[in-house]
């Protein structure tokens, strides 16, 4: 089974009780509502990932003004053909905020879409898991910057 870890970063941006997001768009073509961000370059430093991310994918340029908290995630998935990956994702979340530019959609990109929404709307939207995570960060301020793991069924 192949390894693989992505390393991303994100931002929370919150204005006017409104959460810009971004919409991306699976290889199945499905499309849900995530953070604006996206995975680092090699070399490349976290804070500097963020801000050239949520520049491609919203058209905001953003300054980076809190480090929320660190996510991993663990998953398999097929490859095809038989074979299977053992994913990790670690995802590094910033608050941030609007700091110039307009917003516009991403072209030839993971995204097709960007748009601010309200927070009391975001639970009704169709999104991925990343945007529970970032909004429990924001709210929740946790010290070691983690919030407690999701629950799973143990054996007994």
């Amino acid at each position: 089974m192949r390894k693989e870890l992505r390393v991303a970063a994100y931002a929370m941006c919150v204005r006017d009780d409104r959460l810009l997001l971004a919409r991306w768009v699976a290889k199945d073509g499905s499309k849900r509502w995530t953070l604006p961000g996206g995975g680092m370059e090699h070399g490349e430093d976290p804070y500097g990932t963020v801000v050239r991310e949520v520049d491609e994918e919203t058209g905001y340029t953003v300054e980076p003004v809190a480090l929320l908290g660190v996510d991993s995630i663990r998953r398999r998935y097929s490859r095809g053909g038989g074979a299977y990956a053992d994913f990790q994702g670690l995802r590094i979340v910033y608050e941030a905020g609007i700091v110039g530019g307009e917003l516009r959609h991403e072209v030839h990109g993971s995204t097709d879409l960007a748009a601010w929404h309200r927070l009391d709307e975001v639970a009704v939207l169709p999104r991925v898991e990343l945007v529970d995570v970032g909004l429990r960060l924001w709210r929740e301020r946790p010290s070691v910057g983690r919030i407690a793991p999701r629950c799973t069924k143990q054996d007994p």
